[in-house]
């Protein structure tokens, strides 16, 4: 038995995706949707020690889920998520760096080149 996601924001942002998909012929906003779709317990969590670790200064991240506050995070990125806990989107500002929905970063790329998604 499948479940449909309640959470209209959720829904919204899935439908967007995959329109900004179809328009652009950008498979990654798909990709996104798609892993949006699945269940919250199977999103992707990234901390910002992770990030520190893996993205390159400038670098565009996006995380198909939420991004929480573990670690510190020095380099300027842009990062693209569902949710970021207070301190996470702070630390990122702080940094240097801009946090945004996958809706802005899709008009703002939406191609969606030299986007890296984080898992």
């Amino acid at each position: 038995m499948t479940t449909a996601k309640t959470n209209p924001q959720l829904v919204a942002t899935i439908d967007n995706l995959k329109a900004i998909t179809r328009d652009n012929n950008a498979a990654i906003w798909r990709d996104i949707a798609l892993r949006l779709e699945k269940p919250k317990r199977n999103w992707a969590e990234a901390n910002l020690s992770k990030l520190e670790r893996y993205a390159k200064d400038g670098e565009t991240i996006v995380v198909a889920g939420k991004v929480l506050a573990a670690g510190s995070i020095s380099k300027k990125i842009t990062v693209a998520a569902f949710s970021f806990s207070d301190a996470a989107a702070k630390a990122i500002v702080a940094a240097g760096g801009k946090t945004m929905t996958f809706e802005e970063l899709a008009k703002e790329n939406p191609k969606g080149t030299g986007v890296r998604i984080m898992r």
